[in-house]
């Protein structure tokens, strides 16, 4: 039996009211998203016997901001809390990136980060500067060292690593950026855990395995025709869906630490190199797994948007379409290979869904 404890939590006043929050539940980190779009954070709070939040923010991000997400980086036997937070910088034509660590679960600081690829620069003063056009709409998911980011405008999704070393002269964050995906399709929401990334589409979802996807240089294969179908090789999906693509392993990038939650901590360059691929290819090893549905005899089906994903370790997800109805999918253990199973199956309930949340699971938290 699974004992579940509420309680009514006072905000602090604030200029804007709040309209969103982020918990962490690691370090138990609260961010408040307000109507300014600025950001206040609050660090290793005391729950459940916090009658209110302190008065004041040890924190707060100054407007504006786009998107924010905590992530974990995973190198040391104790994990780091990272907030990041997103926003256009030169008029949308660039995104700025501002990064914030939490110290012996007391403080957030603002870190110096290393990024040594083209299209990313540092300014002490702002934070990481990406060339990437802002546009109408940016979205950010953090996972373990690892985080994506989705430009709406852009048509592309990248995903970045992260990192901590030390030159000798303190402890930094090195940044890098692992692969590119460009989508052909839209993507109405994303998920990141346990080695997999899950974009959500029209009709279903596309999971890509993330450790072929930014450890090895990813190339055409063999069993894929002109438009990137498969031919009945490869990644399988148990509902018909499965599209997948080789990997060649004669080169590792620069993510294999992050991957492997491995610290080098004198290590600042190296030679960094980024995989690109396409949504709908099936290169680094992805599958479009459908939903199940009933079709009735003389109408047409409706498109239902993958419109939430949340993890349920391990190797499931269940997800929220836009229609309120839940599915779950459910994948092999362990994703590697060409020979991955994927099977989705609609939740049968009595009401719709507005929203969907899940209950973190802290046994597998630290796991990639």
């Amino acid at each position: 039996m699974v004992l579940v404890q509420s309680s009514k939590l006072s905000l602090p006043p604030s200029v804007s009211a709040t309209k969103s929050l982020l918990f962490e539940p690691n370090s138990l980190s609260l961010a408040l998203m307000h109507t300014d779009s600025s950001v206040s954070l609050f660090p290793s709070l005391p729950f459940p016997s916090l009658p209110s939040l302190p008065p004041k923010p040890q924190t707060l991000v100054p407007s504006p901001s786009s998107s924010s997400s905590f992530l974990l980086i995973h190198q040391d036997p104790v994990p780091k809390v990272l907030f990041l937070v997103a926003s256009p910088c030169k008029g949308g034509s660039q995104i700025l990136l501002r990064f914030h660590i939490l110290q012996n679960d007391s403080f957030f600081y603002k870190p110096q980060v290393v990024c040594n690829q083209k299209g990313l620069a540092f300014d002490s003063k702002l934070g990481v500067l990406l060339d990437i056009n802002h546009g109408v709409s940016i979205k950010i998911v953090g996972s373990i060292n690892f985080f994506v980011l989705h430009s709406v405008s852009s048509k592309k999704v990248w995903v970045f690593a992260v990192k901590l070393i030390d030159d000798g002269d303190g402890e930094m964050l090195k940044l890098m950026r692992c692969a590119v995906i460009e989508c052909s399709v839209p993507v109405w929401s994303i998920s990141v855990s346990s080695g997999i990334l899950i974009l959500g589409e029209d009709n279903g979802v596309r999971v890509f395995n993330l450790r072929q996807l930014v450890k090895w240089k990813v190339k055409k294969a063999k069993g894929f025709d002109s438009n990137g179908k498969l031919d009945g090789k490869g990644l399988k999906s148990s509902n018909g869906a499965g599209e997948n693509n080789g990997v060649s392993s004669s080169s590792a990038n620069a993510c294999n630490d992050a991957l492997d939650g491995k610290t080098d901590k004198h290590c600042v360059s190296g030679k960094q190199r980024s995989v690109r691929c396409s949504q709908d290819s099936g290169e680094g090893g992805a599958c479009f797994v459908a939903f199940k549905r009933e079709v009735t005899e003389g109408m047409k089906p409706t498109t239902l948007k993958a419109v939430s994903i949340q993890a349920l370790p391990p190797k499931k997800f269940v997800i929220l379409d836009s229609t309120g109805d839940l599915h779950i999918l459910c994948l092999s253990a362990p994703v590697v290979g060409p020979n991955v199973m994927a099977h989705m199956r609609r939740l049968p309930h009595s009401m719709k869904v507005q929203k969907l949340a899940v209950f973190p699971d802290f046994s597998s938290s630290i796991q990639f």
